[in-house]
């Protein structure tokens, strides 16, 4: 009796939304109702360091959410992953009624703030939270929760196929690739829908939806040229040194290279008479004299693609460029794909619409389209040739991957009643394959 007044009085107290089913008013209150609940979950998880390389504060945030799903009737796994060089990913499925559609929830327990890193704690303020992770993505995996506990209480979760998949490195993948998302992409091939957690967008103040991400890929050079006495540069003999070849190589990406959803960065470069690259491509080291000709150069970089095409059409540029080499120096160039990009699809813009009947039946404003430059790489991107897919419905923050990480609180409530929504009517449907 006493569960179902309280009940009662949660649907009383939510807002009059007339879209809402009976169910997913109920769903918005008790979100609103368990807030303290949340934000408390939420501290736990950033008081927990999980920098990608503590494998041990990985694990120990994969335990608590471990914790959270079991209550919900997940069935639940911990991957350990030691052979890709990282802590594991944390698995959590819960099979419903057959024939209903299957949806692939994805988050990540990771953060890019190691133990030595001087920001470590939650701090409240008011309507604000400050902390390492806070946004991305343990904001988003607390979304993920809440939401989910809302659709137990509203009894919309029973008959739901979900599978949750939290990786441990998503901040930085372990390797080799295949083997560190091997989880996640047969996931990605049993769902027929993908909601990805992390930070929800914002521009000018407005919620945007996003329907695509751009790949992550690494690019590096090694050039190497024939040494001598600086007064022989240029001639027939001693030819054009290392240092040039990396300024023409550099200077061509910069010209031949460009149009539109394409970025190339040069992260890292040294010449001389010696130069080398540490193996993490972070540090390089160079000696030389002004009148020696350098003989080695070095430089690594990344590129961000929005389409498999692309990829590979800048990708057989780049090389191009480099073959062709001035006198006296050879190059080797190596290109490594990462992440994967998710190109915008009829069938994401079709997920985004069903998000916008969820937002008018709350009252809230249309999400329109994010620009996909503006979201960098993630792993949603592993599924996105095999299932269609939605990014960002974790809460809105600022300054992530710097001190000083900030999530809204308020959005992290919002979110959590939107994907409720969502997910519930998705589930509900006939699996499409």
């Amino acid at each position: 009796m006493r569960k179902l007044l309280a009940a009662t009085l949660l649907i009383a107290a939510a807002p009059a939304w007339a879209g809402l089913s009976k169910a997913e008013t109920a769903m918005t209150a008790t979100v609103e109702a368990e807030r303290e609940r949340t934000i408390a979950l939420l501290e736990r998880l950033v008081n927990e360091n999980s920098g990608t390389h503590n494998h041990a504060g990985v694990a120990k945030v994969g335990a608590m959410m471990r914790a959270e799903f079991d209550a919900l009737g997940f069935t639940t796994v911990w991957k350990p992953l030691p052979e890709t060089g990282r802590a594991g990913h944390l698995i959590a499925t819960h099979r419903g009624k057959p024939g209903r559609k299957r949806l692939l929830l994805i988050g990540h327990l990771d953060t890019v703030f190691e133990p030595d890193s001087p920001f470590q704690r939650f701090e409240q303020q008011g309507d604000r939270a400050v902390g390492p992770g806070v946004g991305d993505d343990k904001g988003g995996i607390v979304v993920i929760v809440a939401a989910l506990r809302a659709r137990k209480a509203a009894g919309t979760l029973r008959d739901a196929n979900i599978e949750v998949v939290l990786t441990g490195d998503e901040e930085d993948a372990g390797s080799p690739i295949p083997v560190a998302r091997a989880d996640l992409i047969a996931a990605g091939k049993r769902a027929d829908v993908a909601l990805d957690f992390e930070n929800l967008s914002r521009e000018n103040g407005q919620d945007m939806g996003s329907i695509a991400r751009r790949s992550s890929n690494d690019w590096s050079l090694k050039i190497t040229a024939k040494s001598g006495h600086s007064s022989g540069i240029f001639s027939s003999y001693a030819g054009d040194g290392a240092a040039y070849e990396l300024a023409r190589i550099l200077t061509a990406f910069r010209t031949a290279l460009p149009e539109p959803n394409l970025t190339f960065n040069v992260g890292v470069a040294a010449v001389g008479a010696t130069a080398d690259m540490d193996a993490s491509g972070a540090k390089a080291t160079a000696t030389g004299k002004s009148n020696i000709i350098p003989a080695v150069a070095v430089a690594n970089g990344d590129v961000r693609t929005l389409t498999p095409e692309q990829t590979a059409r800048v990708r057989a540029k780049m090389a191009a460029i480099v073959a062709r080499s001035l006198p006296g120096t050879a190059a080797e160039f190596a290109f490594e794909e990462r992440y994967p990009p998710m190109a915008p699809t009829a069938g994401n813009r079709a997920l985004l619409a069903r998000l916008n009947d969820v937002n008018a039946d709350m009252g809230l404003p249309t999400m329109p389209e994010l620009d996909p430059a503006r979201r960098g790489a993630g792993d949603i991107a592993f599924v996105a040739k095999d299932v269609d897919g939605l990014v960002g419905l974790g809460p809105a923050g600022q300054g992530a991957h710097a001190p000083g990480e900030s999530v809204d609180l308020k959005s992290l409530e919002t979110q959590a009643q939107r994907a409720a929504i969502l997910m519930s009517r998705l589930a509900a449907e006939r699996a499409l394959r």
